[in-house]
């Protein structure tokens, strides 16, 4: 059985999801992560291929502790955006929190090299942590 397009059920466009999107980052600004994280995980369901939506899903349960949903989600939006390196940085906070220092090593080797100094800074610190 195909997945059910949320979207077309619900008869929403893009407007609508811009719109879901606004209120949940404002919640973001806010520090009201919980929230937040209910509209993101709404938003990962009526669109399960949007980076964005899975990156700051990742980075909300990075923010509140839960690794390993961090992860899985950090890792679903890898696979459609293998080169975002908030993402992988926030994949490495995650592998970090988690004890696996091998996979969090290799993937901070790749940052190192990174063209933006902001990240190379970032994975530098995180390396001096380990």
């Amino acid at each position: 059985m195909p997945p059910i397009r949320w979207t077309e059920v619900l008869g929403w466009g893009q407007e609508e999801l811009d719109s879901l999107r606004f209120v949940a980052y404002s919640y973001i600004k806010q520090g009201i992560y919980d929230v937040a994280l209910t509209f993101f995980n709404a938003l990962a369901v009526l669109t399960p291929q949007t980076a964005y939506d899975l990156q700051t899903l990742g980075a909300l349960y990075l923010q509140l502790g839960n690794n390993e949903r961090a992860l899985e989600h950090l890792d679903r939006a890898l696979k459609l955006e293998p080169n975002h390196s908030q993402t992988q940085l926030n994949r490495v906070k995650a592998l970090l929190a988690l004890g696996d220092k091998q996979q969090a090593m290799s993937q901070i080797v790749s940052l190192l090299g990174h063209s933006d100094p902001e990240i190379r800074k970032q994975a530098q610190a995180l390396r001096d942590i380990m």
